[in-house]
């Protein structure tokens, strides 16, 4: 393994895969270990992707886990893929849907920086607000963005929990989404959830004129390990999408830093959203 490995998003999918696999069957690393014949220190670094998996060692897993021949095929592709694209240094993921392991990295991030332009971010939402948003009638996506706001709370009540910090335009205060009763429940779950210790809530005023990163919403996620680089997840109604060239999400972190700065503080901002709540 090279030094500087740094594991896709791809290959921390495969990882979460196998130790599912694992979980499922009740076995602890050393037994499954022996079993498959790998020392239980390498199943570890596969489950937690810092290192690579190759395809064999998938194929040799679902083998003696007896996965469903289908299911650990789809997982070995997904695996030589992640190794090809590794070799010429980019590209998609095969079968890898973003949006729908969002989740998963807000459950394993230890920070959260979200800039929205025109909508309360999403782990943030009440499911009243989603639904107004999606208008009932994309229920993949309303599953999805429930996902994210259970793994944002299941955190919040960590030791450690994950530090959520939000930017976004007063636009997002007095844009009365799903009618008043929605948009004023969903305002003030929103100055209830900034008085928590690990969230911090910003908003630029309308008098701000221009701004960082204007009309571009994105989220910035930071990971404890070493080999997992910073994530920039952008969504349209289209799809989701990670960036995750170091260079890329440096530019994120400057402009939301940008963002902070422009932004009113935490204490004028919490009355900002009072005061809209009270309009309401």
């Amino acid at each position: 393994m090279p030094k500087d490995f740094r594991a896709t998003t791809l290959e921390r999918a495969i990882g979460r895969q196998l130790a599912g696999w694992r979980d499922e069957r009740e076995l602890s690393l050393t037994e499954a270990g022996q079993r498959v014949g790998f020392s239980s220190a390498k199943l570890s670094m596969m489950e937690n992707a810092v290192q690579p998996s190759a395809p064999v060692d998938v194929m040799a897993l679902g083998y003696v886990y007896k996965v469903p021949t289908p299911e650990w095929q789809a997982v070995v592709l997904r695996a030589q893929y992640a190794e090809r694209a590794r070799a010429r240094a980019g590209g998609d993921g095969l079968n890898f849907d973003p949006a729908a392991d969002f989740a998963n990295l807000v459950f394993e991030a230890t920070l959260l920086r979200a800039f929205t332009t025109d909508l309360v971010p999403a782990v943030f939402q009440l499911p009243g607000y989603t639904n107004a948003v999606l208008q009932d009638d994309d229920p993949v996506r309303t599953a999805r963005l429930a996902m994210v706001r259970e793994a944002w709370a299941t955190r919040l009540t960590d030791k450690d929990p994950l530090a959520v910090q939000a930017v976004f335009p007063e636009a997002v205060l007095r844009q009365v989404i799903g009618g008043p009763r929605v948009m004023k429940a969903q305002l003030l779950h929103l100055m209830e959830v900034s008085e928590h210790e690990a969230v911090t809530v910003q908003v630029v005023p309308r008098g701000a004129g221009a701004y960082p990163a204007m009309g571009s919403p994105f989220t910035l996620l930071g990971f404890p390990h070493r080999q997992h680089n910073d994530v920039a997840y952008l969504e349209t109604f289209i799809k989701g999408e990670y960036v995750e060239e170091p260079g890329l999400t440096e530019q994120c972190a400057l402009r939301f830093a940008s963002l902070r700065e422009t932004a009113l503080g935490t204490g004028e901002s919490l009355e900002l959203i009072a005061e809209a709540a009270a309009d309401l």
